[in-house]
């Protein structure tokens, strides 16, 4: 975590908009010496920040390596709960590990676990999930709300549709939801996302919401065996991305869903999650721990649960599954 004084130096650097900040009007925000602003200046330029420094204008960041450490991510980042703490690692086994640790130390609501690298990151069903450094997001964002357990599984569709929303917006490429966990472009999984729970039998104590995004890898940075089913946004954007900047927009639209969903329920987010849904509508086999079932995926239930009709018109609530389209096309 950095100091509170760097904090508000890159806020009020976000909050200039690319305009030039004085070296008075820093020590004025920051309630330091122009010498010491100089200093701070210094640090970020060390850190890979490119500033410019014009006599009588004062200092603006015109532009950041692509990293994702603290800085970075804090530079353009406007939320009120969520990134307030941001733990940055250059290499973990696991930012859910991380996240864990730090909940039940007593962390705050809406702090944030970041990694370069994974040696040991997982999906659902303690999965494997491919995280070579430099190259995607690994994040765990830990949040607290006042909702009993069964409430939780609303969280992996409502960080679902932050992440779409901030594809979408990053680079005007909008992918799919596929039930319960995976984002998809163009049928391969660019996205998971792990849900995991810290709670009593009546209440929840913590929600930690992992997320990995494939975002800069080419294809030969998979290995051979995912080279059919993963791909990444630089592969299907044909360029590189800001990961820094796709990070502030997901946890942007994660804070506004995350309120909306507090003050009005799941009801109008539900909405938003079927309309970019990959599975509704269409004929898929859920293949369970204890069978496989065949239908129609009609919706899902007010508590995140997928509903299928099968052939005889009989509805199965699906609360976990692996989902397989029946035409591969799709």
């Amino acid at each position: 975590m950095q100091s509170p004084t760097r904090k508000r130096l890159l806020e009020a650097f976000t909050n200039a908009n690319g305009e030039f900040l004085s070296g008075q009007a820093l020590a004025d925000i920051l309630g330091c010496s122009r010498t010491a602003i100089w200093k701070h200046i210094e640090e970020l330029r060390k850190e890979g920040f490119e500033l410019e420094a014009v006599r009588k204008k004062g200092y603006r960041i015109v532009s950041t390596k692509d990293r994702v450490t603290e800085n970075e991510i804090r530079l353009g980042l406007n939320t009120e709960i969520i990134g307030n703490v941001i733990h940055y690692l250059d290499s973990t086994d696991s930012t859910q590990k991380i996240a864990h640790r730090l909940s039940q130390d007593g962390c705050p609501e809406g702090t944030v676990v970041v990694a370069e690298e994974q040696t040991n990151g997982r999906g659902r069903l303690t999965r494997p999930w491919h995280s070579p450094k430099h190259t995607g997001i690994w994040m765990s964002i830990v949040l607290r709300p006042k909702l009993p357990p069964q409430k939780a599984p609303q969280f992996t569709l409502i960080a679902a549709i932050a992440v779409v929303q901030a594809m979408i917006e990053l680079v005007n490429i909008e992918p799919e939801i596929k039930w319960p966990n995976d984002i998809l472009i163009n049928g391969k999984k660019v996205t998971g996302i792990l849900t995991e729970l810290q709670a009593d039998a009546d209440k929840i104590h913590s929600i930690i919401i992992g997320i990995g995004i494939n975002v800069n890898q080419s294809i030969t940075d998979f290995p051979d065996e995912l080279h059919s089913i993963a791909t990444s946004l630089a592969i299907a954007s044909e360029k590189k991305q800001s990961r820094a900047t796709l990070i502030q927009l997901i946890l942007a639209k994660l804070e506004k869903y995350y309120l909306l969903y507090l003050e009005q329920g799941f009801a109008p987010l539900k909405i938003l999650w079927e309309s970019y849904a990959i599975s509704i509508g269409k004929e898929i086999i859920a293949r369970t721990v204890t069978g496989s079932i065949a239908g129609k995926a009609i919706g899902i239930s007010d508590e995140g649960v997928l509903k299928i009709q099968d052939s005889d018109g009989v509805i199965h609530d699906i609360y976990s599954a692996d989902i397989e389209m029946k035409d591969k096309n799709l």
